[in-house]
């Protein structure tokens, strides 16, 4: 594909990463910072000291504070916003020329649920609330087994770009084949999007049981591969009752890949929370889930799969779903059970 102009909100690990490998394959990418000091780092020593510490950007890659210069006269912009700041982050720069006319094509890698009075939304609806009526059913969503830390290494990555629209998907599928990104298009975007929030919530769960298996004489890898396992059908559950359309999401790489590397992953925040659940008694900081949720900044870093938990929970409640993971690590989190209480009854649960 020709080279695109890229504009990537949000200048956190994932969007610092994915900027730099659009930079590495020859296209025109900058990055909207909130942080001064992170676009002065990106700029003056080409690393994002903050978000992405000790990992080299490509000499071509820019940042910005100015969110509407970053979306200006973009081929392709990518939304790498935390969900709760998705809406209010696009409508700063929702008129600008070339979104207002909606000739830009618009994607996101942020993942999880959006909370709502309605219940919990999807990343790609809550996007095109924001937008002109021209987005409907036209943004792009981006997926796949995908720590930062090796996107910006350039080691090898599979992505997926799910859209309604099959153009943009293709477009943004072919915009993503640099060195080091294998891409693939679906068109399966609810499938894509449940599987990139709840195997978050399967991450937690399974790091809490590899640290139990350090000391457990019940617990090793044949009990982390049925915990896995186990967790695909819920994701998978959850996924067709919300209207996913396409079984092959979820053995594809942003299905069972995606769980794959975030449960066992070196890299993985929602693993070493779970771990951290074990090893440092993590949860005596807080009341309850929604004030772990409130006060999420004292866990040191964003374990997505506690908040989404929460939501996955209301989902579940909603549509009358048995999710016996999902339930137990809400109930871990909400203090009624202890993890050790939960892995017991999960195993007697699959027994039965």
């Amino acid at each position: 594909m020709e080279a695109c102009k890229v504009g990537v909100i949000g200048a956190g690990a994932w969007g610092t990463a994915i900027a730099t490998a659009l930079a590495r394959g020859g296209h025109s990418a900058s990055l909207w910072a909130l942080e001064p000091d992170v676009a002065e780092s990106i700029n003056r020593e080409h690393e994002n000291k903050c978000y992405l510490p000790g990992y080299v950007l490509h000499p071509s890659l820019s940042a910005s504070t100015d969110i509407r210069a970053v979306a200006a006269d973009k081929d392709v912009i990518i939304m790498g916003s935390p969900s709760l700041y998705l809406a209010s982050t696009i409508r700063r720069f929702a008129d600008v020329p070339n979104i207002a006319s909606g000739t830009t094509i618009i994607a996101a890698l942020t993942k999880g649920f959006v909370p709502a009075e309605d219940g919990p939304r999807f990343v790609l609806q809550t996007m095109e609330d924001a937008l002109p009526p021209s987005y409907k059913n036209a943004t792009v969503y981006v997926a796949g087994p995908s720590h930062a830390e090796e996107v910006a290494m350039g080691k090898i990555t599979g992505l997926i770009a799910a859209s309604e629209h099959h153009r943009n998907a293709i477009k943004v599928r072919d915009m993503l084949r640099v060195p080091g990104i294998l891409a693939y298009a679906s068109f399966d975007t609810i499938g894509v999007q449940v599987c990139s929030a709840a195997k978050n919530v399967i991450a937690v769960v399974y790091g809490s049981l590899d640290a139990l298996a350090e000391s457990s004489d019940i617990f090793g890898d044949n009990t982390e591969s049925l915990l896995m396992a186990a967790g695909l059908n819920e994701i998978q559950t959850i996924g067709f009752a919300m209207g996913a359309t396409h079984a092959a999401t979820f053995t594809s790489i942003s299905g069972v890949g995606d769980l794959d590397v975030t449960c066992k992953s070196k890299y993985g925040r929602n693993r070493r929370f779970g771990r951290d659940l074990i090893k440092t008694d993590m949860l005596s900081r807080f009341s309850d889930l929604d004030d772990l949720i409130a006060n999420v900044q004292k866990v040191g870093y964003l374990p997505e799969g506690a908040i989404a938990c929460k939501y996955v929970h209301q989902i579940a409640e909603q549509k009358k779903l048995k999710l016996p993971i999902c339930d137990a690590l809400y109930r871990v989190l909400n203090k009624e059970i202890t993890p050790l209480d939960c892995m017991n009854e999960l195993v007697k649960i699959q027994n039965d």
